[in-house]
């Protein structure tokens, strides 16, 4: 049977305070389940991540796997990604790209195990004037080679004529109030820890804070319920769903391939893909 840690546990294990194992949880990849209501990390895993984060460990010696048709993309989800991967699949017979929504940190280290070919991240880094190298490059030990997917604006989703009348996130916090949250290692939820904190907003104080959703589009679902007053998403969502949005920031989407798979066949079809006539009229 797996044995489970507390996050008092892994604290002691690690040797650090309680708050910094739920910012290792976000920003390092720190593996956690949340299945009870509360987090629990699976010793074993926490054990592999130390090994893994140890300096000079050492590393297997296999190489990449060869390229036989299946191109795996993990990381973050967008609606423009969902529908590039359904061309390239309709465009080519002879290749299967399917998607593991991992959440960004999750992408990252799915491909510092070689577990994909592409991985999608939005991670800001913290003095906000970048996305994705300064994680990138501390993930994988060496920065991997990047491609803009795409640019998308961030921010709160709210209902139809926003009822709740909310202006920025400070508002968050207003009492009557509840939420719909995406997961800790997201790029979404790191963009609105960071906003909470510049408001002063403590985000264990607003309501549904902890009910975390997979997908922008399922935050978007539980405000149209009724579910939820507002969410953490992109305006392409609320677009689509008429829901009223709060923009807080443009942000740059990326693919990144590590060097040893960037020129596989299908990594340079799929990004080859991006700069066809076919998909930007799809």
């Amino acid at each position: 049977m797996v044995k489970l840690l507390s996050t008092r546990e892994v604290s002691k294990f690690i040797n650090v305070n309680e708050k910094m194992v739920y910012t290792l949880v976000s920003e390092k990849g720190l593996p956690a389940t949340k299945i009870t209501g509360k987090w629990l990390f699976p010793q074993h895993l926490v054990e592999q991540w130390v090994e893994t984060n140890t300096i000079n460990f050492p590393k297997r010696d296999a190489g990449a796997v060869p390229y036989k048709g299946l191109l795996v993309i993990a990381g973050s989800n967008d609606l423009l990604l969902d529908r590039a991967i359904t061309l390239f699949n309709a465009l080519h017979s002879e290749h299967l790209a399917v998607f593991g929504n991992l959440g960004s940190m999750g992408g990252l280290r799915a491909l510092r195990r070689d577990l994909c070919h592409l991985a999608a991240s939005h991670l800001l880094q913290e003095d906000e004037s970048e996305y994705n190298f300064a994680y990138a490059s501390e993930e994988l030990g060496n920065l991997p080679a990047v491609v803009n997917f795409c640019r998308r604006e961030q921010g709160i989703i709210v209902r139809k004529g926003n009822p709740k009348r909310i202006a920025s996130v400070a508002d968050l916090g207003k009492p009557g109030l509840r939420i719909v949250n995406r997961p800790l290692g997201t790029g979404t939820r790191l963009l609105l820890d960071r906003e909470l904190n510049k408001a002063g907003v403590k985000g264990e104080k607003i309501a549904g804070y902890t009910h975390e959703v997979q997908r922008h589009l399922d935050v978007g679902l539980d405000v149209l319920s009724g579910r939820a007053d507002a969410g953490p998403g992109i305006r392409p969502v609320a677009a689509l769903l008429n829901l009223g949005f709060i923009p807080l920031r443009w942000e740059r989407f990326d693919l990144m391939a590590s060097k040893e798979r960037f020129f596989d066949e299908g990594v340079q079809r799929f990004l080859g893909l991006l700069h066809e006539p076919t998909f930007h009229q799809a």
